[in-house]
């Protein structure tokens, strides 16, 4: 009898220890990015294809460029915030490769923010989502010593990033 106890118990505790796999599901919502949308500055209702835009994160030596070899055109681009620290900054390079300098513009944006991590699942683990600074979400300079910024005009939309279904921050130009 006390063989079967044991034997029963052996077995009880083998099936114990087993778990479920999990994987984290596609559709499951992660850590947004930041969802802007351009604008024409003397017709604020209607959205703007950029021109050969390039944005570059600060640190980085390559970009992502838009309307141009690498991506299709568009009025909206998404961009990543670092999970880690409060600011992320960026360079905003309006028609990037063109062999006239002159046409070139940059401006650079930092964007200040705090983050909160959230439990979403064992399998996907945690999300970040963030809040744009209240009284002062971004900082908005040229980079060039003409200070002739491209960006007429930012506008914050959301201060918190949740998801990417919404507008964010609209620029205009």
């Amino acid at each position: 009898m006390k063989k079967i106890i044991l034997l029963v118990l052996a077995v009880a505790l083998s099936f114990s220890s087993c778990e479920k796999d999990d994987i984290c599901d596609a559709n499951t919502p992660t850590t947004p990015r930041l969802v802007i949308g351009f604008y024409d500055f003397l017709n604020p209702s209607v959205l703007k294809n950029v021109s050969n835009l390039k944005v570059v994160g600060e640190g980085m030596t390559t970009g992502i460029l838009f309307n141009g070899a690498e991506t299709t055109s568009g009025s909206m681009i998404s961009i990543p915030l670092k999970t880690v620290g409060t600011t992320t900054t960026y360079s905003f390079t309006l028609n990037s490769g063109n062999s006239n300098p002159a046409l070139v513009d940059e401006d650079i944006i930092r964007f200040d923010y705090s983050t909160q991590e959230l439990f979403v699942s064992r399998a996907c683990g945690y999300k970040t989502i963030f809040t744009l600074d209240p009284t002062n979400p971004y900082t908005h300079t040229d980079a060039t010593a003409a200070n002739v910024k491209w960006i007429k005009f930012i506008s914050v939309e959301k201060n918190n990033i949740e998801n990417e279904n919404e507008t964010h921050i609209k620029i205009f130009f």
